[in-house]
């Protein structure tokens, strides 16, 4: 299930943080060769300095499988900084109630268990749905997005297809990269959820998810595997 982290309660989720960036750094650099900053077993970047709610993703063992940076466009924002050549000239869409949702990933264990009716694995599936859900909740009716082909192809398998596209796609590093604009409704949400299979609240009280990561404490954790995502090598999104 989802645990919201941010500014306001990230210094009571220090293990789940850490937990994240650890999952990015087998992701990002470890599996697909993105060129990241890793320090200490741990993937950040600039825009983690922007105080930036993320969705994590967490099993009743207290292990992070997934995780989803949002952040707002009205600020930097990897879609103006870093993926600009991909909106052929246009200025970035820049909106207090547009997000920005990058560093998407899932661990590779749930990419092949626990898949709904269009094989979309429940993590992911979950990520989708809370992203959505979350969104909504803070007054927000849109999101911004680079991915890849595959990445494309999942989103529209799930029922979480773009609603829009920017500029054109481009070859970045090893892959096409294309920016995507996705609204934040109600029907999405129904969509994902009939695509997934998933029924009932994907959001964990964070009273629960502290607790069961405490738990945790000082017993050995296993080693997670790396995970699947589908946005663009060379500059991660």
């Amino acid at each position: 299930m989802i645990v919201i982290i941010d500014a306001l309660n990230k210094h009571e989720h220090p293990d789940l943080v850490r937990g994240m960036h650890r999952l990015r750094a087998r992701v990002f650099r470890d599996r697909l060769g993105w060129d990241v900053t890793v320090t200490d077993g741990e993937e950040h970047d600039l825009f983690d300095n922007l105080d930036p709610a993320y969705l994590v993703s967490v099993t009743p063992d207290g292990d992070v499988v997934g995780c989803m940076r949002i952040l707002q466009t009205t600020g930097p924002h990897m879609m103006a900084d870093v993926f600009a050549p991909l909106l052929d000239g246009e200025p970035p869409l820049r909106s207090a109630r547009l997000w920005e949702a990058t560093r998407f990933c899932v661990d590779t264990a749930e990419l092949t268990d626990r898949r709904g009716p269009r094989s979309i694995s429940q993590v992911t599936g979950e990520l989708m749905i809370g992203a959505c859900e979350y969104a909504m909740e803070s007054g927000i009716t849109d999101a911004v997005a680079v991915i890849d082909p595959l990445m494309h192809r999942i989103l529209k398998r799930s029922g979480n297809g773009p609603s829009g596209y920017l500029g054109s796609p481009r070859q970045m590093g090893k892959v096409v990269a294309m920016a995507v604009l996705l609204d934040c409704t109600e029907e999405r949400v129904r969509n994902i959820r009939q695509c997934t299979g998933i029924t009932g609240d994907v959001f964990r009280p964070e009273p629960v998810a502290i607790a069961q990561v405490a738990g945790r404490a000082g017993a050995p954790r296993p080693a997670l595997t790396i995970a699947d995502a589908g946005l663009p090598a060379s500059h991660a999104a």
